[in-house]
Formats: C-alpha cells, sequence, structure tokens
C-alpha cells in the first residue's frame, strides 16, 4: 500500500476513534471550599502555627465540625484529592452543583480560583460551576463572621467583618470574611462556567433569547453581564440568576440552573437590604412558586436540544425528587413533620413540572447524600442522581460517561484515603486540652484523633454528629430514653418470647453484639451513603435488621413503643433496599436504571 495513503487511512481511524471516544464528566458537589493556607487583603493574620508542620493554617475548631452536617478543614485535603483522581482519569469536564465555598467568602472564593486556574492550566480540565445556599447565602453581600476559628491557645476565635458582629474576647476584623453576594462571585469565578468562553460552542442564559443557530460568542459575552441576569422575585425585588446552559465539547449541552430563590422577608422593605431576602435552602419547593421562568427555559433549551441533536445533562444544587427511598412518610410518622430536615423534600410537582419540561437527567446536591431517584409522568423520565459531599460520610463524587444519547454509566467514586488529612491533629489535640478546662462543655470524642484513614474520619465525624445533634434534635427524648438501654436481643424479646424464636430457629444470643445506639447510627449510615453503607456495616448484623424488620412488621401490638420500633425498622428497610446509587446504566430508551 502507499504510504502516503497508509498514513491519511490511520489519521481518519485515529480521528474517528477520537470521536467515538465517550464524554466522561466528574461532579464535585458540597465541596465548601475553605482555604486554610488562605490569607486576608486588609490583615496580617495568616493563622495559627502548626506544631506538627511549622506552618499557620486558617481553621475551625474541631468542636464546630462535630456539631455540622459537614466538616470544615480536612475536606481542603479532599478536594485537592478529588481533583488529583480526575486528572489521573483524564476526564476533562467537572461540574460542580454548588456550595462550592463555605458561605462565599472573598478569601475562600480567592482560594478556589487558585486552585481551579492550576488544574486547568496544568491539566486541562474545564470547570463548570452553579451555585448553592452557602455561595450565596443572599443575593447581596452582608457583613458576617464566625466564632469558631481555632485560636493559637486552643480555644475559639473570632473573625468578623466589622465590629458590631464581635461575641468572642479574641478576634480579628477582616471585610474577606463577609459573606459575598452574586456580584462578587460573578466576578471572582466567571471563568468557570459563568461567563462563555471562546471556545465554548455555545453558551446562554434564560434571559437570552437568541437561538442556537444563530450564537456568536461576542453577543453571549453580552448577555452574561450581571446586569442582564436579573428577574423579578416578588413585585419591587430584583434578584440574579446565575444560570446558563453551554455547550463544552459538540454534541453535549450542559444545563446549570441557579436553583437558589430569595425570596424577601418584608415587602415594605428596601429592596437593596440584604438582610431581608430568606435563605434558599428549602431549594426547589420555592422555585415552583417564585422562579417559574426556569422551568419555561428549561423547556425551550430541551426542545432546542432535541431539533439539533443534542444531549443534555442538567446539574443544580437542590435536588428534583425526594431522596428518602420511599421513607419520606415514616419518618414524618415517627418524628413528625418538621425533623429530619423534612422541607428541603421536593415535592413531587417539582419532578413533574421538569419531567414535563423534558429533562431526562439531574445532578444534585446539597444534602450531602447519596442517592438515585426516578420519576416517570406518562412516557417521560426524570433521573435525580443525588452526588455525595467530599466534607461528609461517604465522600464520594460521581463520574457520568456518556456512551450514547440514550445509554449513559454512572460511576461513584469514594476517597477512602486523603494524604494530609490527619495533618492538623496536632492542634486538635490543643483544642480537646483547653475544652477539659470547662466542665459545662459535652466534649468530643478524642478517639477520632486516631483515625487511620479519611474514611475512618468522616465515618467517625458521622458517629458524633448523630450523638451530638441528631438524636438530641430530631429523636423524642422519651423514647430514646427508653431505647437507649436495648440491644438486639431485648428488641427481639421484646414482641417475642424465647419459646417463640426457638421455633423460628432464631438464636437471641447473636443479637447481643449490637445495641440502639449502633442501629440509630447504621440509619444515618444508609441515609448517608445509600447501598454503600452496607460495607461499613457487619453482614450478620443487616441479617438480623431483617429478622427484625419481618418481625415487628407482622406483629399487631398496638403499645406506642412498639409501634415506635415499628417505624425505626420500616424506615431502615427503605433506606436500605432502594434503587441503584453505586454503579448503574441509565437506559432513557427503555426508562431504567441498572446496576452494574
Amino acid at each position: 500500500m502507499n504510504k502516503g495513503i497508509f498514513s491519511f487511512l490511520l489519521f481518519a481511524f485515529t480521528v474517528f476513534q477520537a470521536q467515538q471516544k465517550p464524554v466522561q464528566i466528574a461532579f464535585l458537589s458540597d465541596v465548601h471550599f475553605q482555604d486554610l493556607y488562605g490569607s486576608f487583603s486588609d490583615h496580617d493574620f495568616k493563622g495559627i502555627i502548626n506544631p506538627g508542620t511549622g506552618n499557620p493554617a486558617i481553621l475551625r475548631t474541631m468542636d464546630s465540625q462535630l456539631h455540622s452536617t459537614r466538616i470544615f478543614n480536612e475536606n481542603y485535603f479532599a478536594f485537592l484529592k478529588a481533583l488529583d483522581d480526575i486528572a489521573a482519569k483524564g476526564i476533562k469536564i467537572v461540574a460542580m452543583p454548588g456550595d462550592f465555598s463555605d458561605d462565599g467568602q472573598a478569601y475562600n472564593l480567592r482560594g478556589l480560583r487558585r486552585i481551579l486556574d492550576r488544574y486547568h492550566e496544568k491539566y486541562g480540565i474545564s470547570f463548570y460551576l452553579t451555585t448553592g445556599n452557602h455561595d450565596p447565602v443572599g443575593p447581596f453581600r452582608q457583613d458576617a463572621g464566625k466564632d469558631d476559628f481555632l485560636g493559637q491557645d486552643g480555644n475559639p476565635l473570632g473573625i468578623y467583618s466589622k465590629e458590631s458582629l464581635v461575641k468572642t474576647e479574641n478576634n480579628i476584623i477582616t471585610k474577606d470574611i463577609a459573606a459575598s453576594g452574586y456580584l462578587d462571585i460573578l466576578n471572582e469565578l466567571k471563568g468557570f462556567g459563568f461567563y462563555p468562553k471562546k471556545e465554548n460552542l455555545f453558551w446562554s442564559t434564560p434571559f437570552d433569547s437568541a437561538a442556537f443557530k444563530k450564537y456568536a460568542y461576542e453577543k453571549a459575552l453580552h448577555q452574561a453581564d450581571y446586569s442582564k441576569r436579573m428577574y423579578q422575585v416578588s413585585k419591587g425585588f430584583s434578584v440574579p440568576d446565575l444560570s446558563y446552559v453551554v455547550e463544552p465539547v459538540k454534541g453535549i449541552w450542559m444545563i446549570a440552573i441557579d436553583g437558589n430563590t430569595y425570596i424577601p422577608k418584608n415587602i415594605h422593605e428596601n429592596p437593596d437590604n440584604a438582610l431581608n431576602y430568606k435563605g434558599a435552602g428549602i431549594g426547589y419547593n420555592n422555585v415552583l412558586s417564585h422562579k417559574k421562568h426556569l422551568i419555561r427555559w428549561v423547556k425551550k433549551i430541551m426542545q432546542e436540544a432535541k431539533m439539533n441533536g443534542k444531549t443534555v445533562i442538567a446539574f443544580t444544587h437542590y435536588p428534583m425528587i425526594d431522596y428518602n427511598d420511599g421513607a419520606t412518610d415514616e419518618i414524618k410518622k415517627l418524628l413528625g413533620e418538621k425533623k429530619w430536615q423534612m422541607e428541603r423534600v421536593p415535592d413531587d410537582e417539582v419532578a413533574k413540572a421538569f419531567a414535563d419540561a423534558g429533562l431526562q437527567v439531574h445532578f444534585a446536591g446539597h444534602m450531602h447524600i447519596n442517592d438515585t431517584g426516578i420519576r416517570k409522568t406518562g412516557n417521560k423520565m426524570l433521573v435525580n442522581i443525588q452526588v455525595p459531599s467530599l466534607a461528609a460520610y461517604l465522600p464520594a463524587y460521581k463520574i457520568l460517561t456518556i456512551h450514547s444519547p440514550a445509554k449513559m454509566e454512572v460511576q461513584t467514586e469514594v476517597l477512602n484515603t486523603v494524604p494530609g488529612f490527619d495533618a492538623l491533629f496536632p492542634l486538635y489535640e490543643k483544642e480537646y486540652e483547653a475544652l477539659k478546662s470547662n466542665p459545662d462543655k459535652i466534649i468530643w470524642d478524642k478517639e477520632i484523633l486516631k483515625s487511620e484513614s479519611y474514611h475512618d474520619f468522616m465515618l467517625f465525624h458521622l458517629k458524633e454528629l448523630v450523638r451530638l445533634r441528631m438524636i438530641p434534635d430530631d429523636w423524642p427524648k422519651s423514647f430514646v430514653e427508653k431505647a437507649e438501654k436495648l440491644n438486639g436481643e431485648d428488641l427481639l424479646l421484646l414482641i417475642k418470647d424465647k419459646d417463640q424464636l426457638k421455633e423460628k430457629e432464631i438464636s437471641t444470643a447473636d443479637f447481643r453484639t449490637w445495641n440502639f445506639e449502633d442501629l440509630l447510627l447504621d440509619i444515618y449510615k444508609f441515609q448517608s451513603a445509600d447501598e454503600l453503607a452496607k460495607k461499613d456495616i457487619p453482614e450478620e448484623r443487616l441479617q438480623q435488621y431483617q429478622v427484625l424488620e419481618k418481625l415487628y412488621h407482622n406483629n399487631p401490638s398496638q403499645d406506642p413503643f412498639v409501634i415506635q420500633l415499628k417505624s425505626v425498622f420500616k424506615t431502615l428497610s427503605l433506606l436500605s433496599e432502594a434503587d441503584p446509587a453505586d454503579h448503574f446504566e441509565i437506559d432513557l430508551k427503555k426508562q431504567e436504571i441498572r446496576r452494574l
């Protein structure tokens, strides 16, 4: 064969192969980035000296971490580890569905931008962000501060943006701790999806009426201006909306939906008063009532995508589908309507509205959980994939592989090992010693500082969070006081005597190895990690839970305590047996998902 022809065919085959390579997108949600090694523009404070490294760090206390649904410090190292993993896998597109910062403070935004810029320059990774309720915490900049940073002596240090907010004896004043508004975020992070880039094949906002066929970069750049991205949330109150759609590679449209809905508390107040807006944590339920233009926009995008042969992937901070695996009603019955963050569960109308608009695949964060939800309305299906947080149990991110417009694969990548996750432990030792001097303070368990891996550290965080916050806040005190003394065998003997259990060939002694506290923790493991929680629960105990669930389900007792326990086991059963949430395939043609 002629050498020139062979070279041409080889080149053509290589190009064809490259074109056929599936597109991969990594989803990193709820990073809650806090710049441990950042600095303030108007203060020389660089943090407290770490005796283990000799370097300064700006960090929050361990006590504050263990009372929060997220950690504030070690997730810094987890973020870098996740980005290294993504780079090693050769993935070039990363979507971040909100809460990419810790309340949008200027010094954290600067630190985040430096890291994203570094990975873009070194590995060619393009980042696409959308906002969460922590970035921003309100539509406009507002003074703020935290009183739980760690001081050099082990006691809390307050950092505030103005003097009037000071609550602590030791404090620092810097404007860089204020909660940024939309304009500050847009100016700092415009290069990560919020503005078009020349290499994008398409970019638009809900306020741009231009069709795809008439796309021009210069016009898109003009439409990206902050002043052109406002809507009226209530009469006389205009706030920003940073939603956009982008085509980063040929054939793929990514819709970044800004689900934040900031509603005025007082309609007679000045619209520019940053403190006069409710938080956005409720999510899509407020979109249905105050941000309907997003649904119309998504419908328009889906129609245009169909006409032009584009595959659409959406991502937002907030879930579109109930993420409790069918257990929501049972949890409400057990704990009440306003416990377990029930106000954040989206109404069924949310999924219906977006499914009717044509949306099929959606990635979300906000809840710090691993979950998959499906809703079918008529001949339409919407799949909602909950991306776990790197700052909570189970720390993980998702990889979407688009094999074809109809078939996609979702893989959950768990961060078990993270270099440097224990770098701050010497500082927590100081904090613990300082806390011991306060006899009225409930002290966190120092055993967490013996964690040998990031996975173990985050599991311990969940354990302490359940003990220090979840049980006191969510569970009826009388129920907990009665149940906490029971082990697995006691739970059996409450509804069956030993002879009855012997007839069923159930050995009660085998159930003594765990207690009610273990059971509650396991429920929260399943709520957080879905099927991946099974790796952190002994197999024998999982089988014993199934036995108990069946026995309680069939028990006719009207005793209130037994009825409550029946709900506990029903909730556990529903949370532990749900749709695939680890590695699965989405088949849009057959309208089903399949575990891989």
